[in-house]
């Protein structure tokens, strides 16, 4: 199935999570389900990516697109969250240029970037980051044992002015960028590279 595009009228609110699902679990699901709430969010959409320009070296190991495309269905397991392999279609690779390619096509749409408190420790080493933050409004989920250098961070530092508190968090969708939120409830301690590493030990047993 390939990027389906619900609610294409004026008032449309989508969430993207991109990321490489490798694999996709319940923390993805947690965050797209507060979004959708929080942000009254017509559709979440998880932008698999074939691969992620930070997780380049030879060490890095991704299972088979398709079979992570299938393993991030079975984890959204929800109307609203609509699994995609836009990138993987437009031979896309950084968010940046995802972006810019989403607003060409459905320019009609208001767009929120979501990501974990992790991703915005080293927000500052994406492709034209600061561009970035020009499209879209971003939400920031905290994860346990990130928080302080999520809000320490270059790029937090750089976009403090464009902070919105938690309590405007239901404006977000229709903050002209830049603008972003911290949400300091969810704490899903779960992660893809821990869930690698214990299937990875089971095996070696």
């Amino acid at each position: 199935m390939g990027a389906v595009t619900p609610q294409r009228h004026s008032s449309s609110r989508i969430g993207l999570l991109g990321g490489s699902f490798n694999p996709a679990h319940g923390g993805h699901r947690e965050i797209s389900l507060e979004a959708l709430k929080r942000f009254s969010l017509d559709a979440v959409w998880w932008l698999v990516t074939p691969g992620n320009p930070l997780k380049a070296d030879g060490d890095y190991e991704y299972a088979p697109y398709e079979e992570r495309l299938a393993a991030a269905r079975r984890a959204a397991d929800h109307p609203r969250i609509v699994v995609s392999n836009f990138e993987a279609r437009k031979n896309l690779q950084y968010t940046v240029d995802t972006l810019e390619a989403l607003h060409e096509l459905w320019p009609q749409m208001r767009f929120v970037w979501l990501m974990g408190a992790d991703s915005l420790e080293g927000f500052h080493r994406w492709k034209n980051w600061r561009r970035i933050a020009s499209l879209a409004p971003i939400a920031v989920f905290n994860r346990p044992g990130h928080e302080e250098a999520a809000l320490s961070s270059e790029a937090a530092k750089t976009l403090a002015l464009f902070r919105l508190p938690s309590s405007r968090a239901g404006d977000l969708a229709d903050a002209e960028p830049p603008a972003w939120v911290f949400i300091d409830e969810t704490a899903n301690p779960l992660s893809a590279s821990r869930i690698r590493a214990a299937r990875a030990a089971s095996k070696s047993r």
